[in-house]
């Protein structure tokens, strides 16, 4: 009779031949440069390769609910809603090492308590920080690209810039505050920011989620390693938003060499996000943030089973 072990890792295979894997993320700089060593064929394999499809990051969130995509970016405050359907890769994370999204409003405009604000979506981490900041305040919730023309235009009075917004907005407006020092404040510690990340659901054979995020991790590092290359390649097929000095900043921040595989401090700092929302009834159970990753330790057992 085949052993179960050799039976399993035959099975695994079978599964994994010839797999296209959609890979969704946000259509910002950073995902976009990271995700694009994809795009452009550096980390397809035999047996396992990727789809890009670039979507602003409430609707990857609301179709991360769904279990829309296998293998999706997310903001990493709503993890916690999807941790039984998706576990979490250890790579394309974005922290904001003293920086995060900003709070903006006209100059010399005074503000009330209740005052009116635009976020960029229900589940993203800013919104859940901001709430936590500014509980009085009067939410609506826009397309992060609309979010500076609604205070411009006074529909609202506040509002929260994500993505390359925050390098570069009307000189009418003004920063009063940002997400990171909210973040600091919150937990009395000067940690990283932890702002978005990569789920895989937990559907996908084990063998073939790992395999799928080593592509992934060599993948960005591809990019990280040719950001003049890559991003030479962007700008000719007009990907980019932003560039020259602008993107170099950008990338710099998030797109980075802690952005390949997840640190110490990184998961430190999951985890006081997590311990935060559980704390304050965003989450209805607690997270150990090393639980949900990949058990990436199988993959080494199978191979000592099968030399035995």
């Amino acid at each position: 009779m085949e052993p179960v072990y050799e039976l399993y890792i035959r099975i695994q295979n079978k599964l994994m031949r010839n797999k296209i894997l959609n890979v969704a993320h946000s259509p910002d700089a950073d995902d976009i440069f990271m995700y694009y060593a994809i795009n452009f064929g550096w980390a397809d394999d035999k047996a396992l390769s990727f789809n890009n499809i670039a979507l602003d990051i409430e609707t990857l969130n609301e179709e991360a609910l769904k279990g829309t995509y296998p293998i999706s970016a997310i903001s990493f405050g709503m993890y916690p809603l999807i941790s039984n359907e998706y576990a979490l890769l250890k790579t394309a994370m974005s922290f904001g090492e003293g920086y995060g999204p900003k709070l903006i409003k006209k100059k010399n405009k005074a503000l009330k308590r209740n005052f009116k604000v635009a976020l960029s979506g229900k589940y993203t981490t800013n919104a859940m920080l901001f709430r936590l900041a500014y509980p009085d305040a009067r939410i609506i919730y826009k397309n992060f690209l609309d979010i500076e023309y609604s205070v411009l235009n006074d529909e609202v009075d506040v509002g929260v810039l994500i993505h390359e917004s925050i390098l570069d907005f009307d000189d009418k407006l003004e920063c009063f505050d940002d997400i990171y020092n909210i973040w600091t404040n919150l937990i009395k510690e000067e940690l990283p920011l932890p702002l978005g990340g990569m789920a895989i659901r937990r559907s996908i054979p084990l063998l073939q989620a790992i395999k799928s995020q080593k592509l992934l991790i060599h993948a960005i590092n591809l990019g990280i390693n040719n950001k003049n290359l890559i991003s030479n390649m962007l700008h000719e097929r007009n990907l980019l938003r932003i560039k020259d000095k602008m993107l170099k900043t950008y990338l710099d921040m998030y797109a980075n060499d802690n952005s390949v595989e997840i640190n110490e401090i990184q998961i430190e700092s999951l985890q006081k996000l997590y311990d935060l929302g559980y704390k304050n009834n965003f989450y209805s159970n607690k997270i150990n943030v090393k639980d949900m990753f990949l058990p990436t330790e199988y993959e080494n057992l199978y191979t000592d089973l099968r030399k035995k």
